[in-house]
């Protein structure tokens, strides 16, 4: 084919071509393309339980012996049509040549099995895409008739190890020759499991029984119930982490130690059992252990110690440094073990969190062992203790970007650096100063046709101490063990041509306790934030919405009141003046019907927007967090959470208040420090999430938020940036952000609406979970919820909550998601509607007769919603 006839019909060829590529797609993507004649293609494992479910079936899927190859983007097994991608006829030189080391495969090597395997015609060839293609691939997974008899054993393997003991498992082969193709359906019938008839202990030694049976109450084991290996198991853990705390140093480390016995001779399906614990056959006594020495070292290499180092000690600890970096008292911090104290696992476990939680060393080697006697044998009661660390490097700098997009942004870019600083003071102290920026393009205001620059910069310093920053000794009122720690923070931004642009200043001190892996507390002693409004002028400029409402209700006071609309053109009375006027001429008022007291109560709210968006105010407040987490636990697979949240603001500075500014149009004057007025209230936050876990890897989801916001004193509302408001990815999501969703039942006009926030909020978000594979999950979802006022601040809105109407007054969204976990990062795509909308008029709220399936509210984000 010439190159000129094809240009000349190029719409010809072009057919042709993509049909020669697609037929040679499907060849590539065949999946049967590599099977052997005579052999089959594993395609699916089919499980069918002949009797009622156990909670545990899904578990017996994972003891098949053979498994079909891995979906891809929900059924597509893009490895096998990779592998398949690759010319059959390297597949055997291939798979050899994955077998060498990386730094050997080369032409060299190639060439070498070329001529191994008699392909002398492909020498020197590079076989760039079967090499690419059979790497990312896997092989087909070829039934093995044998390997599914042996998968069914080990289903009934664990039928009895889950307590069923007469369990039976059958399989079956269905076999499509022509397609190469098989598939195997297991069938599992549990029968009546064994039950615990009666338990009993068998401890010889008498300290041990002790402990034993005053923790008896908290044993998972108890007549009547499923002689179930897996609680058995839980069981011999709970119990050794009882000795380890009580002193019995590496107690049952030989896994020897403790067993039990079920007497089956009787009955196989109403069996005693006997737990048994014996140190040997000999029964010799346990003994508690203490700790004897303890030796911390700080060295650049191992080699370095004992021999250059010097040696140092605080209560007990001996220290050893090749010089004074670092204090010893903070090094004597970290140390939750002490000299001549009962061994306690715990006590060393946490040690090394505190060491490494300090982010100022690795660990080169952590030991405990018995002490040795005087010849060869150990002394088994006297345990001492090593740990050699390693200085982390002085400064640590990241640097990172991500792109986002955002309805007001668009497409953005957001650059960050950030610098450590580590053992500032020589305590262990840790600066971590940041630096980061949002950039993008906004519509101008002034010319919709054009995108402006817009951006938002901040700057943050923390100063990170491993101690409580206080005048006085507090470890016999906070013990090492909760971790206590501290944090001094100072920062800075600076926003432009997003909205009205704010520039904003914070500072703070921290204290941080945690007292297991599950509880931790946080007190702010005084949070300080200095937000000032730049462009208060430019109001109406970003908030369009509110302007029209203005023009509007300006036009009809203009009709009502014709010299104060000439007054206004030529410049002799300003926007809020003129809203000044509307506001307090009652006889307007009075003379307005239905549809002008609307616009008129819409107008009001633009103007409490505008007041409270525009003004600059001082927070000055005192937050107390307490956190419960189960999430990520292994031995809570139905975790729990609980988040509470208490800030008391502005009290310290009513105390040097100054007179009282003017105020707003429409909100009352404050008093002010050096000329800005500061907030007060208390506020209250509660995040309640309860996670049932269920078939294997189903997850349901139940959360529920409560906030309240109470102003007082110098505030009649709440300020903005501590107000509540709907809506967003990890709200309610048939919303967007300020999207229009309350306060209450709000029929004001939905323009202003968007932009109201207020102090009470309820929402329930429920959501069920089921994961494809291992990269994808689906996800279901209801959201309720809505804000409130706690009184009626804001006449005619109606948003006050009420016991009797709060329930008809939320907002519900419905809709699904779904999740893709790559490497360690979860992106997220819901798709919501709306189903209740309280703002609608009444016999419109229901939204099913409005439903638009191709309209939903979208979200992305990052990490799940709770």
């Amino acid at each position: 084919m010439s190159c000129k006839h094809y240009k000349n019909s190029p719409q010809k060829y072009y057919k042709i071509i993509s049909f020669a590529t697609f037929v040679g797609l499907l060849y590539a993507c065949s999946t049967t393309k590599k099977v052997p004649d005579g052999e089959y293609l594993l395609t699916k494992n089919n499980f069918e339980f002949e009797d009622k479910k156990q909670f545990f079936d899904e578990e017996l899927k994972s003891y098949v012996q053979q498994k079909p190859n891995k979906k891809q983007l929900l059924f597509m097994p893009l490895g096998l049509w990779f592998y398949n991608m690759a010319n059959p006829k390297y597949d055997t030189i291939l798979n050899e040549y994955m077998t060498y080391p990386s730094e050997m495969r080369d032409q060299k090597l190639r060439d070498s099995l070329f001529l191994k395997y008699n392909m002398k015609s492909s020498v020197g060839k590079s076989l760039f895409w079967d090499r690419l293609f059979h790497s990312w691939g896997s092989p087909p997974v070829i039934l093995d008739q044998t390997r599914t008899e042996k998968g069914a054993e080990s289903i009934n393997k664990r039928l009895t190890y889950r307590g069923y003991w007469d369990g039976q498992v059958k399989f079956k082969h269905e076999l499509d020759s022509a397609a190469k193709k098989a598939a195997v359906t297991y069938y599992i019938t549990h029968n009546d499991p064994t039950y615990i008839k009666d338990y009993y202990y068998n401890i010889p030694d008498v300290n041990i029984k002790d402990l034993y049976k005053q923790k008896l109450h908290n044993s998972l084991i108890k007549s009547g119930q499923i002689l179930d290996q897996t609680v058995l198991e839980k069981e011999v853990t709970r119990i050794n982490e009882l000795m380890r705390e009580k002193g019995y140093y590496r107690f049952n480390n030989s896994n020897e130690e403790i067993y039990f016995v079920a007497d089956s001779l009787k009955s196989r399906k109403q069996v005693p059992l006997t737990l048994e614990i014996h140190k040997d056959s000999a029964d010799s006594p346990y003994k508690i252990a203490t700790i004897g020495n303890i030796d911390v070292a700080v060295v650049d290499e191992m080699s370095d110690y004992p021999k250059n180092t010097f040696k140092d000690s605080l209560r007990g600890i001996r220290f050893h440094k090749v010089n004074d970096q670092y204090k010893t008292r903070a090094l004597w911090r970290a140390i939750t073990v002490g000299h001549k104290q009962v061994y306690d696992q715990k006590k060393l476990d946490l040690t090394k969190r505190n060491l490494l939680s300090m982010n100022n060393f690795s660990i080169l080697k952590a030991k405990d062992s018995l002490r040795r006697g005087g010849d060869i044998a150990p002394n088994d009661s006297i345990i001492d203790v090593m740990y050699i660390l390693k200085p982390l490097p002085k400064y640590e700098l990241k640097v990172g970007t991500d792109i986002n997009y955002s309805q007001l942004l668009n497409l953005g870019i957001s650059p960050s650096v950030d610098l450590t600083t580590r053992n500032v003071f020589n305590g262990a102290e840790n600066l971590s100063t940041s630096l980061s920026g949002t950039f993008g393009s906004i519509r101008s205001t002034k010319n919709i046709d054009k995108r402006v620059l817009a951006y938002e910069i901040s700057a943050q310093a923390a100063l990170n101490f491993p101690r409580l920053l206080l005048p006085f000794n507090y470890y016999k009122l906070l013990p090492k063990r909760y971790s206590p720690t501290s944090s001094i923070v100072l920062g800075a931004s600076i926003q432009n041509n997003i909205g009205l642009g704010r520039v904003n200043f914070n500072t703070g001190l921290n204290y941080m306790a945690t007292v297991n892996d599950k509880v931790s507390h946080r007190l702010t002693l005084f949070n300080t934030q200095l937000s000032l409004t730049k462009n208060k002028d430019a109001y109406y400029d970003y908030f369009v919405n509110d302007r029209q409402v203005r023009d509007e209700i300006f036009a009809d006071y203009f009709a009502y009141k014709p010299t104060v609309g000439q007054e206004f053109s030529t410049g002799q009375l300003t926007i809020d003046q003129v809203s000044t006027k509307i506001v307090e001429d009652l006889a307007y008022r009075n003379n307005l019907d239905q549809q002008g007291t609307d616009r008129l109560t819409a107008f009001l709210g633009t103007l409490i927007n505008k007041d409270r968006q525009t003004q600059d105010v001082i927070i000055s407040s005192m937050i107390y967090n307490f956190v419960y987490n189960e999430i990520g636990k292994k031995d809570y697979p139905n975790a729990f959470y609980f988040n509470g949240k208490v800030e008391l603001a502005g009290n310290i500075l009513s105390i040097f208040n100054q007179k009282r500014d003017e105020g707003g149009v429409v909100t009352s004057p404050q008093r002010t420090i050096f000329g800005i007025p500061y907030a007060q209230f208390v506020k209250f936050d509660i995040d309640v999430r309860k996670y049932f876990k269920f078939n294997g890897n189903q997850t349901l989801v139940l959360r529920q938020f409560v906030g309240v916001g109470i102003p007082y004193g110098n505030s009649s509302t709440m300020p903005v940036i501590r107000s509540y408001f709907n809506g967003g990815s990890n709200d309610i999501r048939a919303w967007v952000a300020f999207g229009g969703l309350g306060p209450a039942d709000s029929q004001v006009d939905e323009r202003v609406r968007t932009y109201m926030t207020d102090n009470l909020k309820l929402t329930t978000n429920i959501e069920y979970r089921v994961p494809f594979n291992e990269m994808y999950e689906g996800a279901l979802f209801t959201d309720i919820g809505n804000t409130w006022s706690l009184r009626n601040y804001n006449d005619g809105y109606g948003d006050e909550f009420k016991f009797n109407t709060f329930l008809k007054q939320v907002g519900i969204g419905s809709g699904f998601g779904l999740r893709v976990n790559v490497a360690y990062i979860t992106l997220r795509l819901d798709l919501a509607y709306k189903i209740y909308d309280p703002n609608k008029p009444d016999g419109e709220k229901w939204r099913f007769k409005y439903f638009q399936p191709f309209k939903p509210t979208l979200n992305i984000a990052f990490g799940y919603p709770f």
